[in-house]
């Protein structure tokens, strides 16, 4: 990078980052690696809020997310958790019929190992 892109990158920068070129080279490219990082990061923690939500979600159904998520692997429900978090927020009578499947395939598992 030359440094008129350099400068182009750290405006928006506090102090002499946005102005002398050694110091908004090393900002800059800190702000690169800080930016690829958190992009990583990102799906991680949105993953997090998926599984935070469809837990919040079977709970009202008596259901926690371990037992529903095996539930649906047994039934081979192709959902993923994203899709599954926006149901269970977003149409709840959709998520009951999920976890009276997902509810079904777990007690009917339960009912062979008893056996």
């Amino acid at each position: 990078m030359n440094n008129w892109e350099i400068l182009q990158l750290a405006k928006g920068f506090r102090g002499r980052a946005k102005n002398c070129i050694r110091i908004s080279r090393e900002r800059v490219e800190k702000a690169l690696q800080y930016a690829y990082r958190d992009r990583r990061n990102k799906k991680r923690d949105m993953r997090g809020l998926w599984i935070q939500r469809i837990n919040a979600g079977t709970r009202q159904h008596g259901v926690n997310y371990g037992q529903f998520m095996h539930g649906l692997n047994t039934e081979n429900v192709q959902l993923n958790r994203k899709v599954l978090s926006e149901l269970a927020m977003h149409e709840p009578y959709s998520f009951k019929t999920l976890v009276d499947v997902s509810r079904a395939a777990f007690q009917h598992q339960h009912v062979h190992l008893k056996k």
